[in-house]
């Protein structure tokens, strides 16, 4: 028995990520032997290479306004461990978490010793977040998906709704290698009867998810089929549909497209389960959503953005150019050793008018000496310390946006250094 949340919390991180096995067959056995306890509430289940996290918070934020009790279920966190599970957007109180992590603590000792099997840290949070949410009075829980689909822990829900909003290159040595591998492994959320929202998807998968939900017997519902009218690109940005114009507090040509997807799941939802969602409260809701980390602004000129992968990369970029095309663009970039990252490098070379590389404590992290050794672009630097290499690329000009980007991790760990600085968070001013 812990007795305090920082031991509790440290025993359930140094738990192995990922097991011998990428299988169900724990999660399976645990939920079964928890008496499901997932089946308390009612889910909606939200996966994608991209976009998740923000169209999970779009939909959070609509279905909140509308006067619904929502929990969420989210990977990885940017600022606390709390920020995992939350319930009408207030984090899991550090009694509550310690008491369920004391709880799982012993289910996974009764759990060893009967099956010589050990489960995982992210398998262990989702049980945490089902018994979380089996105590509470709550309208829904949104479940991001942590890796993939077919075969993420949080695959043993049946949800109301399944969404998956985007299918790009990410974790190709357990998803495929191909688009189409990629998809059919998200697609293994979909489940019997449960309508599936489809968001800015490829347009050469479309056969594929309409098929795919046409053996689901689940409605499927593109977003394809649901057109913006007008987009303006600036701080706020403002987007217009058949139904009205909505205006996002995040910036980002890319969070359009998540808003629009969590607007359909919205629907979809209010037609499956008689729910009662006005205008208001999509305009309220998509108006006050926020997501650390994502394209998050600092003083006058700092962005920092979580994109890890290169599509994420490439989307970054567009609404970069997109939102301040008379800028000069200074990027401090770290990332993952595991990822495939030379195809982001390549991105960034072509993008900064000026590079800073570096690290972070984390050993998963790159080494910014090898990311200079790798990068072909012309003047750039490289610093081991994040925070030293933050300082050293501080603006020193009007006319140039700092951008930092490659990593959540880094992000993290950047965005903390910042704030205890003092320095001024802003999300609505023009640049």
């Amino acid at each position: 028995m812990f007795k305090t949340l920082k031991e509790a919390q440290h025993w359930i991180e140094g738990i192995t990520r990922f097991g011998d096995k990428y299988d169900l067959s724990r999660m399976e056995r645990a939920v079964r032997l928890l008496l499901h306890p997932e089946k308390a509430f009612k889910s909606v289940h939200i996966g994608g290479t991209n976009g998740k996290g923000s169209t999970l918070t779009f939909l959070k934020e609509i279905l909140l306004s509308a006067g619904y009790k929502v929990g969420t279920f989210t990977s990885p966190y940017v600022v606390s461990f709390n920020e995992r599970i939350t319930l009408d957007n207030e984090p899991i109180a550090d009694e509550d978490l310690l008491h369920y992590i004391n709880e799982i603590h012993d289910f996974q000792a009764a759990y060893r010793e009967q099956y010589h099997d050990q489960i995982t840290f992210f398998e262990l949070v989702t049980l945490v977040s089902f018994l979380y949410f089996r105590d509470r009075e709550v309208d829904y829980v949104l479940y991001e998906v942590g890796l993939g689909g077919t075969l993420d822990a949080t695959n043993v829900i049946t949800p109301r709704l399944s969404v998956i909003t985007t299918v790009g290159y990410d974790h190709m040595h357990v998803l495929g290698d191909t688009l189409e591998e990629i998809a059919q492994n998200k697609l293994g959320i979909v489940k019997k009867g449960v309508p599936l929202v489809a968001g800015g998807i490829d347009p050469s998968l479309e056969g594929l998810f309409a098929e795919h939900a046409k053996k689901s017997q689940s409605d499927y519902h593109s977003l394809r089929d649901h057109p913006v009218r007008e987009v303006r690109p600036a701080v706020p940005t403002t987007f217009t549909t058949d139904e009205a114009t909505y205006t996002l507090s995040m910036i980002g040509l890319h969070q359009v497209e998540n808003a629009r997807t969590a607007l359909l799941a919205a629907d979809v939802l209010a037609r499956r389960d008689g729910l009662e969602i006005p205008l208001e409260a999509k305009q309220k809701g998509l108006a006050r959503a926020r997501i650390p980390g994502r394209l998050e602004r600092f003083g006058r000129n700092t962005l920092l953005d979580g994109a890890h992968n290169i599509s994420s990369l490439e989307t970054l970029i567009a609404s970069m150019r997109a939102y301040f095309p008379a800028r000069r663009f200074r990027v401090l970039f770290a990332v993952m050793a595991d990822k495939d990252y030379a195809p982001m490098l390549r991105l960034i070379e072509d993008f900064a008018d000026e590079l800073y590389l570096t690290e972070i404590p984390y050993h998963r992290a790159e080494k910014a000496e090898i990311l200079a050794q790798k990068t072909r672009h012309p003047g750039a630097k490289a610093f081991s310390d994040y925070r030293e290499a933050y300082e050293k690329a501080l603006d020193k000009d009007e006319e140039t946006i700092l951008l930092a980007t490659g990593s959540l991790y880094f992000i993290s760990a950047l965005r903390t250094y910042i704030l205890d600085k003092g320095a001024p968070l802003q999300q609505r001013k023009s640049a």
